[in-house]
């Protein structure tokens, strides 16, 4: 991984993020997510149940197909092949989206295009992340796992910005509003931000080191070598008391992002604009969040930073399920925005702290990504099933805040090499 400058190297790495970072926040978070629940489905309620069994749907596929490629691509190789096929499957799914037309006809299209377009996303996500043990120094893994996903929230907020002035907005290209082609564009936009910036990764980021093995003897090679991984993960019990905490309260999370564009629009009627307006304000402070607040992963730990952050996203996030004016409830969601970076940067550092000198990092992350994605149906499945029951879309998200509570209480046990390594430092 040394064949080229280190800078260079982690720059590439963390322009990814910035690359991948226009499908969450344009397509599944909100523009699109939105656009759906409000033109193409047939009510705001139908549109949010419908929207929340397709991000199900995605998430169940992710998690029992993440660690799979990840042990394939450990005895494989070609890291690099996997991300750049993964990559191109979500950087077509977001093309398609142009043809996702305004009318109750184009329901399971768009929600199609959406869930191959996520699955591409994600599980490429697994062989980006195992890429952190092998280019970050050891007292430099917080920082540089904020700062990739830092940058990835810049990334956002510039993809979303230009949406907005540009398309939205202005409709610059002057296209055709009453077909919503103004809105629809925004999906070739994502292909070719995602296409043009990813570049970078895969020209200038060696390859992880591996000796691959013939396709087929690494599938099989891959399938029962995670069969024995998760046969002594029992035994492993900081990994896996850390996977079961990072199931919940990473469901808690994709379950908040998916869904807050949503919760704005139909709770509090931000106009579509707004809601644009909202999504970059929120990317701008959690990006704050995870590149300021990086430095404390380093010096106080990966789990510590988990915990507060998560703390304090319980703190602000209650007042959220209350509130009646909508400029109050912005306030206080950017200050929640704070500190989901962190927590989603600290995982990552987390982990790998935790697999350091067990081998086999791309399935490790395969797990990491199963423990995010396997439960991921049960947020947005009782987020709406709770909205649809009540006809309130208040009392759906109000659930997401026991997946913190949880997260918390099962995170707590975990024991870190770093901890001990904190308290020899403070007793020096």
């Amino acid at each position: 991984m040394q064949s080229r400058h280190p800078v260079i190297v982690i720059g590439a790495w963390c322009l990814y993020d910035w690359a991948s970072s226009a499908f969450p926040v344009i397509v599944t978070t909100f523009i699109f997510a939105t656009y759906f629940t409000t033109k193409v489905a047939e009510n705001t309620i139908i549109g949010t149940y419908q929207w929340a069994n397709a991000t199900a749907l995605a998430g169940i596929i992710i998690a029992f197909t993440s660690p799979l490629f990840g042990a394939i691509a450990d005895y494989g190789g070609h890291h690099k092949r996997w991300l750049f096929c993964f990559t191109w499957l979500a950087i077509i799914a977001s093309a398609l989206l142009w043809f996702a037309y305004p009318h109750h006809s184009a329901v399971y299209f768009t929600l199609a295009c959406v869930v191959v377009g996520t699955i591409g996303l994600e599980v490429g996500t697994v062989f980006y992340n195992a890429y952190l043990a092998y280019i970050a120094p050891k007292n430099y893994l917080g920082r540089i796992s904020g700062w990739g996903w830092g940058t990835g929230y810049i990334g956002g907020i510039l993809a979303l910005t230009i949406a907005l002035v540009v398309f939205v907005d202005a409709n610059a290209l002057g296209l055709n509003t009453q077909n919503a082609e103004e809105i629809r564009i925004s999906g070739p936009f994502v292909a070719i931000w995602y296409a043009l910036f990813s570049l970078p990764m895969f020209f200038l980021t060696p390859d992880i080191p591996s000796q691959p093995h013939p396709l087929r003897q690494a599938i099989r090679f891959g399938f029962r070598d995670l069969l024995a991984t998760l046969k002594k993960l029992p035994s492993e019990k900081n990994i896996l008391l850390f996977l079961v905490a990072h199931m919940i309260y990473a469901d808690g999370l994709n379950t908040l992002f998916a869904f807050g564009g949503i919760y704005a629009a139909g709770t509090y009627g931000l106009s579509f604009k707004e809601v644009l307006i909202f999504g970059i304000t929120m990317n701008i402070t959690a990006g704050l969040g995870a590149i300021l607040l990086s430095w404390v992963d380093d010096y106080l730990g990966s789990k510590f930073t988990v915990i507060v952050s998560l703390i304090c996203i319980l703190i602000f996030g209650l007042p959220i399920l209350f509130m009646e004016h909508k400029y109050g409830f912005w306030a206080m969601a950017l200050v929640l925005c704070l500190f989901v970076g962190p927590v989603q940067s600290a995982s990552r550092s987390l982990m790998v702290r935790l697999i350091a000198g067990k081998g086999a990092a791309t399935e490790m992350f395969g797990l990491y990504a199963l423990s995010g994605k396997i439960t991921a149906f049960i947020g947005p499945w009782l987020l709406g099933e709770m909205t649809l029951a009540f006809d309130s879309q208040r009392v759906g998200m109000a659930t997401v805040l026991t997946f913190f509570v949880m997260g918390i209480l099962l995170i707590l046990p975990v024991k870190v090499k770093e901890d001990r390594l904190l308290r020899s430092n403070t007793a020096n």
